[in-house]
């Protein structure tokens, strides 16, 4: 709860956070696609990055719902 505080704070609504997780899953598909185009070799290390990427969307979501109890 400190943090949606802060967040909220420093100028943060919760549609900004919902806008980069909707971002983020664009950034990971780009990722995820270019990563169908490097050689067999790079093609790992490619996958493992659009993984992670992916990983963001969830995370900034529900910070996104925290700072809605504060609108």
């Amino acid at each position: 709860m400190q943090t949606a505080r802060l967040l909220r704070m420093l100028g943060m609504r919760s549609w900004h956070l919902e806008a980069a997780s909707l971002g983020s899953i664009g950034l990971c598909i780009a990722l995820w696609s270019r990563a169908a185009s490097v050689d067999q070799d790079e093609r790992g290390n490619a996958e493992r990055r659009a993984l992670f990427v992916s990983m963001w969307a969830p995370t900034l979501w529900l910070m996104s719902q925290s700072l809605r109890e504060f609108d």
